[in-house]
């Protein structure tokens, strides 16, 4: 064989390489989709789960957690920014967030059919007591 063939075989012993290097390493960088259904616990017990994520369509950063408190009482959809996240273990599926669950359950209700304007931000940053991030 010629042409490309010593390439080829440099190329598949270098992707085991890294292939092996992987399974040592723990990025804990993580799919949006397999955090979705992780549990949120609130700085006083569990208050709901991770239901989707809103993006910055400018800078690409996650701006919110969509969080839905149906499972622990008549519940509703809240925003929770990622900067309110203490912690997250991945072996439990639970986010950890230093915000008590009476915060969560007050805070202003999310609708997908709303749109999240400036107005709505300071309002959900005010209830929390927390600096915004456009500040």
């Amino acid at each position: 064989m010629w042409g490309a063939y010593p390439d080829i075989v440099r190329d598949i012993t270098y992707s085991r390489e890294i292939m092996q290097a992987e399974d040592k390493w723990d990025s804990h960088l993580r799919s949006t989709i397999e955090v979705n259904n992780y549990n949120i616990q609130a700085s006083d017990g569990e208050i709901g789960h991770v239901e989707d994520f809103i993006i910055d369509d400018e800078t690409w950063a996650i701006r919110y957690l969509v969080i839905d408190t149906h499972n622990w009482w008549p519940g509703k959809k809240v925003l929770v920014s990622p900067q309110w996240i203490e912690r997250v273990s991945w072996s439990d599926s639970k986010v950890f967030v230093n915000l008590s669950r009476e915060s969560i359950e007050n805070s202003p209700e999310y609708s997908e059919e709303s749109l999240i304007t400036r107005d709505y931000e300071t309002w959900l940053f005010g209830h929390y007591k927390r600096q915004a991030y456009w500040r």
